[in-house]
């Protein structure tokens, strides 16, 4: 066993590691999602092989590890330009409670049983579902609460980078040709909102020439 092969190898995948993932962006040492969670599987499984079969040339898991880093930050660009390869990649945020009421349909679609909600609702130091006006499962499995007796009111998104909401339309009993209207008021397009959503029975609007990106 050649020893300073194997270690040359472990401070140049940690060195890697650390450039790759500043390469990626924060997003990537936050709180994972699904796709996230698949790079870094696999970045570790390159590591451990690279530092195990230490006689086999380190082109053989360098060229597989850049190549995940490019279809990575490929799939981030586009993630950002399109809410729909947003949503197939990394799945949309599930709304589990709805005014204190459990939506056991999207807990099914989820996989997400009541020992689970319960949980995490405890995890939040809340004592019972009695209190819970909102509950949304997000991307990360992390699970955000709204209480009943929260002075901020859940806000329902409408658009998001330009794609209506039409869910949350039917749930506050509005209508498309409402929501043209709300923004024929701003004077503005729907391409042109980056963001909107309903809160106290109003509707606010965000727009992209608003964002410096």
């Amino acid at each position: 066993m050649n020893i300073s092969i194997i270690i040359f190898r472990t401070f140049f995948y940690y060195i890697l590691f650390l450039v790759l993932f500043k390469v990626m962006g924060k997003r990537e040492i936050g709180e994972l999602g699904v796709n996230d969670l698949l790079v870094s599987v696999l970045f570790a499984e390159f590591a451990t092989l690279a530092i195990s079969n230490y006689k086999e040339p380190l082109l053989v898991t360098l060229i597989p590890t850049l190549i995940i880093v490019f279809l990575q930050v490929i799939v981030s660009f586009l993630s950002l330009k399109s809410i729909k390869i947003r949503n197939l990649v990394d799945s949309s945020p599930a709304l589990i409670m709805k005014n204190g009421n459990i939506n056991f349909k999207e807990m099914e679609k989820q996989r997400y049983n009541l020992e689970d909600l319960l949980t995490q609702v405890r995890d939040k130091g809340i004592k019972s579902l009695d209190e819970v006006e909102y509950a949304i499962l997000e991307n990360n499995g992390k699970l955000s609460i709204f209480l009943k007796d929260d002075k901020n009111v859940y806000p329902m998104p409408l658009i998001i980078d330009g794609v209506i909401n039409y869910q949350t339309l039917v749930d506050i009993k509005k209508d498309k040709l409402w929501l043209m209207k709300m923004l024929k008021n701003e004077h503005t397009s729907l391409e042109q909102v980056f963001y909107a959503f309903y809160k106290n029975n109003k509707c606010f609007i965000i727009k992209k020439n608003w964002i410096k990106l």
